[in-house]
This record gives C-alpha cells, structure tokens and sequence, in this order.
C-alpha cells in the first residue's frame, strides 16, 4: 500500500544541464568505483594507453636501431598501434563523458527527492523484458519511494552466441501498484515496426481485445481470457482517454502488482525533454487509477465466501466478531489470469527468412 502523503517535490530538471565541476566528477566516479557501483573503465582506457604508448616506443626503437625499410609487416604493427591508440583515447574519452552523466544523474535524482543506482545486475522485476538472454543489466537507475515506488531506467540484454549474438537495450519505467491485476498488455502501434510488434514476446491473437473509441488505433489491448471483463472495468473511457494523451507512443505491461512503461529510446538520459514527458505520463496514468484499487478478482470468491461462512459459524461461540473484511475477496489474480499465452513470432520469422533468400539470390545471379 502507499505510504502516508508526501509533499511533492516540484520537478527541477537544472542539474542535467548545468556545468560540472570537473573535480567533482573525478571524485564522484573515483567513490562509484571503489564501492563497486560502477566498473572503473577510465582504468581499462588508461592501461589500454599505456599499451599503446608500449607500442609506439617499441616501433621507433626498432625503426632506429634496425632502419628496415617499411614493408607489409611494419606497416601492419604501425597501424596496429595507431589503433590502439585511437581506441584508448576513445574509451577515456567516453568515460569522462560516461562519469559526467552519472554526476548528472546522480544530483537529478537527489534534486528529485529520488536516488541514483549506476548499474543494477540482476534486476528482479516481473516485466517482459527482464528474463530474456543474459547479461541483463539495468543502467542509470533511478528510483523513489515515497508516495509510491516508481523506478525509470535502462536494460540490456543479449541473445543467442556466436555471430548470433544480439544485444538489445530498452528503457523502462516501473510503477509499483497496491493490488495485484491480470496480466494486460498494450502494444503501442506508434512504434512498431515493418513486422508488427517491436515487442519481445508475441501472445496469442485470441486474447487481443476490442475497446470502444479511437483507443485501437493507438494499441492492440491483450488481456487473458475470460478477463475480458476485468479488462473494461480496470481501463475505463477516462483511463484509455489518459493513455492516449500521454503514453500513445510506449508499450505497456501489468503484471502482478507492477505497471510497466517500455520504450526502445533511454529512459534514463540527461535530456530534459525525455524526463518531463515520462514524468507527465506517469503522472496523468496514476491520477486515474484509484478505481484499479478496488478491483478484486472473483474468481477467488468462493475461497473467501467459504472463510466468511466459517467465521460467522465460528462467531457463535468465540468471543469476538468475524472480520467483514472477511465478505470480499482478498487482493489477488486467479492463475488464469496472472499470465497471458504467449505464441511463436511466425511473421516476423517468415519476414526475415524471405529477406534472407531474396539477399542469397541476388547474391547468385551477381
């Protein structure tokens, strides 16, 4: 349940552009590291350097002690070393800048009345895209508490192995809610792609669900069957209306007692413009759902009418009163509905595979 009221902090979203102190940086990084919050790549960068610099002595050495004329092989190492080189400036340089927007980050949060997590390995949370593949990191998390546990953030993830191996980013919002609720998506149609669905997981047409006005034209609404119903009670003309207004352009997922925003841009970033309007829909979707509170799953009536009965029997001779809570069902989701069936992507699949021939083909006839 959410906490007692809280006074809202007004939205400052100055620290994500002010100038830094560059020594405040350096130190915040250099704290990061040593508690191991973060990886020390500005290190990697410097040994990588320091390599190169190797290299680059050993060359001239042996350029002045043997004056071979250039040839392939030298000309190799030489080029082997200003790639080296090249990459280690390059990786110091992304670090400095990686180190200023985690600062930034980490002073929004605070400015926020929120906090900062560089990097959050095995994220625990119920969402479509947290158990796919491997090497799954959350990165640049930022969370709050108070009045109600809302995390934004980014997640990686790679798939497959080998020249297969694909690594996918995705940016997240999380909402923590009171209740459990069926499992719902809302496919954003806004961002999809030449295939349908940009989503991870596809889930059977047959639970794909028609709502009234324009809100089909925005998303594809999958509930589980026979939650149909549940389905129009939880997403009610005002509700679908704050949806469009403010989330048309990212998926959604409830799962549990978790309200999911994903989008494929960062939703962690030190652009201002990406933090207001997240913050915007996060903000217009919870101010209409106070009616989500009160849903309760029927299918666990029976359980509670039967443990009702048995206190009003057991009244009769124990020495208080049973519970009224005790008449309405407990906060829950029957198991058919805690998940939607999921179905194998086949358009997509057919898409790629056609691709692939029509690429091999015309390689052939070349």
């Amino acid at each position: 349940m959410t906490g007692p009221a809280v006074a809202p902090v007004p939205f400052d979203a100055r620290p994500l552009t002010e100038r830094v102190d560059r020594a405040a940086v350096r130190a915040f990084a250099k704290e990061l590291h040593k508690s191991g919050r973060a990886r020390n790549g500005e290190g990697a960068s410097l040994i990588l350097l320091a390599v190169a610099v190797a290299f680059f002595a050993g060359m001239l050495l042996l350029d002045v002690t043997t004056g071979l004329p250039l040839n392939a092989g030298l000309f190799f190492l030489w080029l082997l070393t200003i790639a080296l080189g090249i990459a280690a400036v390059g990786m110091f340089i992304f670090e400095r800048r990686a180190a200023a927007r985690r600062y930034r980050l980490d002073r929004f949060a605070r400015a926020n009345g929120m906090s900062y997590v560089p990097e959050a390995a095995n994220t625990r949370l119920p969402g479509m895209i947290f158990g796919i593949g491997s090497n799954r990191r959350g990165l640049d998390v930022v969370r709050s508490e108070e009045p109600r546990a809302v995390e934004f953030g980014n997640y990686v993830y790679t798939t497959g192995g080998g020249k297969s191996r694909k690594s996918y980013r995705w940016g997240y919002v999380a909402v923590k809610l009171d209740v459990p609720l069926p499992h719902i998506v809302l496919d954003a149609t806004g961002n999809n792609g030449l295939f349908g669905s940009n989503l991870p997981t596809t889930f059977q047409k047959d639970q794909r669900l028609s709502l009234e006005g324009d809100f089909d034209r925005f998303f594809s609404l999958y509930c589980p069957a026979g939650y149909e119903q549940d389905a129009l009670y939880l997403f009610t003309p005002d509700v679908m209306a704050r949806f469009i207004d403010n989330a048309a352009e990212l998926d959604v997922e409830i799962v549990d007692d978790w309200l999911f925003f994903f989008t494929k841009r960062d939703a962690s970033s030190t652009d201002p413009a990406t933090w207001a309007w997240l913050f915007g829909a996060v903000g217009a979707v919870l101010d209409k759902l106070a009616q989500w509170e009160r849903w309760r799953d029927d299918r666990l009536s029976t359980t509670a009418t039967g443990h009702a009965a048995a206190g009003s029997m057991a009244a009769t001779w124990l020495p208080f009163a049973a519970p009224a809570e005790l008449l309405r069902p407990p906060p829950g989701v029957a198991a058919p509905g805690r998940r939607l069936a999921t179905s194998f992507p086949w358009l997509a699949t057919i898409g790629c595979v056609a691709l692939a021939l029509v690429w091999l083909a015309q390689l052939w006839l070349d």
